[in-house]
Parts: C-alpha cells; structure tokens; sequence
C-alpha cells in the first residue's frame, strides 16, 4: 500500500523527519525559515497531509490541494485555521498543547522579573559606560519594584494560566486573582486563588498578564477602558497574541503614566514596524514571540504535531484534533 504524501512547510528536526518517513512520503521546505504561500501552493496537488507552523488554511489552500484529509501545525493557537472551509471539506486540523506550558510559563515570569526591575534599561545602562562614579547619580535612580508578596491578575486561567500561577503564589508568594470563562475551583484551592471580576482584578493587580487565546470574541479584548482601570504603578504583560491588545491604547497609556510598564512578547502586527513607539520607550520589555523558543520544546511540539499527523493519515486517532472539528475523527 502506498504511503500518503505529505507537505512539510518548514525544516523541523531530523529524528522527527525519519519518524514521519516512516508512514509517509515526505517532501520538506529546503529553505530559509518557511515556505512561501505561494511555494506552498504550488506543492499541494497531491498532498494528503500537510506539517505547518502556521499561514492560513483557508479556502484557497484547499483549492490547490484537492487530496488534502489533515494539517498537523506547530502551535498551539490555531487561529489561522478556517474551521469553516475545513469542515465543509472534511480536512482535520490539529495542534500541539500542553508540551509548551512551562516554557511559556518561564518567559511570563521573566518578563514580569524584567519588567518590575528593569532589567534591560539598567543593562543597557552599564553597557553603555553610563555607571560611573562622580555622575551624581542616586540610589533611586535604579530601583524597581518588588514581584514577591506582589498582587498578579491573571486574564486567561487556561493551562498556561495555571502554570503561571504555581509559580507566582508557590514562587514568589504572590496574591492571585483570575478571570476567566468559566470558574477554576481546583485552581483556586491549589493556588489560594481569588476569581473576580475583570473590573477587580484590574484595580487590584500589580502585574496584569493577559492569556486569553486569539477568537472573534478576543481580537482587541484589551482596550482603553482597561489600562483605565488598572494601578499607575501596575505592569501589563502579554504573552498570549498581539492582535488581543488595542496596541494604540496601550502606548497612550504607558505615554501618559496610567501604567508604569509593561513585558511583550508579542505584537499586532508581528515583527512589528521600526518606529513603533513600544520599541523606544525604556519602561517597557520586548521580545520577538519566544514564548515556546527552547530547543526542547520546539522539539516536543514537532514530534507531537508528526503523531498528530501520522495517526490522523494511517486510520488512528489524533492525540490533538481542535475541538471544533473533533467530529470528524468519528465520521472518516
């Protein structure tokens, strides 16, 4: 029997390629970074599986790969799915959870570390030759702020959300407020956690971490009227999706002093542009969305995404198949 082809639209690691090669006939991106949509297309006229890391599937991929039964990508959002046009096709989609928890988890307290003590202003500052003696400078001049015994509101109790909350409460011996969707009573019992309002957790929170995943409903979940109601003193971390943000509001209130910083990780759009003012303003962390950047990680999800596949094209059942379209596992 013939193995199904499958499309690979970026390099991934060799061990993950041979186990893949072992159920299918493999075709991998041999370039830079990833595949052009344009190159991409082009290779899908008789692809029955596809191995991403992102790029929309929409209609007109679906258009150019009339074989196509399964995309496995390389993440955990999966917004870049049109459940809609994969439905109508019968296509499975699936995605790579809850390996990435913790490395994410480390980056939000980093940029809560960083942010707080203002980690890369001062390093730049030594750098620099600015830390000499005679200058006049002051003890103040480089204090921050402290993260233990602070108060963290976290906007998205997800599985990501918890492990940011173990190490808070357990880590640093902060109180914990959440919102979230629906109510997390083992969360609170683990964690001592308190679920409020949003309105609440915004005027208590020292550092407000936002972890809501990107839906219709979540795109510019974050606005004006938020960074409002939150402490002059208090961080704003995201690590979730630029587009969950009104980027606008967010630089009006670290301009104007409602907020005293803030970590990204990520923006809307992404690289962002070079005069975006987020780049030149000292009180605020960034990083080019490294939420899950460790090799060990990466190479977790990788090799997941390739069961995901493999499963999904040999008759077996995917370990991650999107809610959305689970029951299609059941109909094929």
């Amino acid at each position: 029997m013939a193995k199904p082809k499958v499309y690979i639209s970026k390099q991934i690691p060799a061990q993950v390629l041979s186990y893949l090669e072992e159920y299918c006939e493999c075709k991998m991106w041999d370039g830079s970074g990833g595949a052009s949509r344009q190159g991409l297309l082009a290779e899908l006229q008789d692809v029955e599986g596809l191995l991403t890391t992102g790029g929309p599937i929409d209609a007109e991929l679906l258009q150019h790969a009339p074989k196509l039964r399964a995309v496995s990508s390389i993440s955990v959002g999966y917004n870049h799915f049109d459940l809609d046009a994969m439905r109508t096709r019968g296509v499975l989609g699936m995605h790579t959870p809850y390996v990435l928890d913790d490395t994410v988890a480390d980056l939000v307290l980093a940029l809560m570390l960083a942010s707080a003590r203002r980690v890369p202003e001062l390093d730049a500052f030594v750098k620099e030759g600015k830390w000499q003696r005679g200058r006049g400078l002051k003890e103040e001049d480089f204090f921050g702020m402290d993260v233990h015994h602070a108060t963290i509101g976290i906007l998205g109790m997800g599985r990501i959300g918890e492990a940011i909350a173990k190490r808070a409460v357990h880590g640093f011996d902060m109180e914990l407020l959440y919102y979230n969707r629906t109510r997390k009573p083992e969360a609170e019992e683990r964690f001592g956690a308190q679920y409020v309002t949003t309105e609440e957790l915004l005027r208590r929170s020292d550092f407000v971490v936002l972890m809501t995943p990107l839906t219709a409903e979540t795109k510019m979940y974050f606005r004006k009227e938020h960074f409002e109601l939150m402490k002059p003193t208090a961080f704003f971390i995201n690590a979730s999706r630029g587009q969950t943000v009104d980027e606008a509001a967010l630089i009006k209130a670290l301009r104007s002093g409602r907020i005293r910083g803030a970590g990204l990780d990520v923006f809307d759009p992404e690289p962002p542009q070079p005069d975006n003012p987020l780049l030149s303003m000292p009180n605020v962390v960034t990083l080019p969305h490294i939420g899950s950047a460790t090799e060990k990680t990466r190479f977790d999800m990788a090799m997941l995404a390739a069961r995901n596949l493999v499963a999904a094209l040999t008759g077996g059942r995917p370990p991650h198949v999107v809610k959305e379209l689970a029951d299609l596992v059941e109909s094929r």
